[in-house]
């Protein structure tokens, strides 16, 4: 299955935040959803933000990345920013893809 949009919106945040290359950021935050009962292809934009505020804090840190605070804060801002009909996965496309995956 492929993932979800905002997955991948946020490893291309976490990449450009961040010094993590691109196979460790998709593994930082794989690890950090996995934890938190969640998948990468199913993942919502809101589940996201939890995320960002709650777990990936913790495991930016345990990757070296001494203020993965002020970056999760920086790109949750950004997250919350997004138009809500551009925010990544909530889209009606998106929507379908997901249903034809079932």
């Amino acid at each position: 299955m492929a993932d979800s949009a905002p997955f991948e919106w946020l490893c291309g945040e976490l990449e450009r935040a961040t010094s993590l290359d691109r196979l460790t950021a998709r593994g930082a935050v794989r690890i950090v959803l996995k934890h938190a009962g969640l998948e990468t292809w199913n993942v919502t934009s809101s589940q996201i933000g939890v995320v960002l505020q709650k777990r990936l804090p913790a495991e930016l840190r345990a990757r070296g990345i001494h203020d993965g605070d002020a970056h999760c804060r920086s790109i949750a801002a950004r997250l919350a920013a997004l138009d809500p009909g551009d925010a990544p996965g909530t889209a009606p496309e998106d929507l379908f893809r997901r249903l034809e995956r079932r």
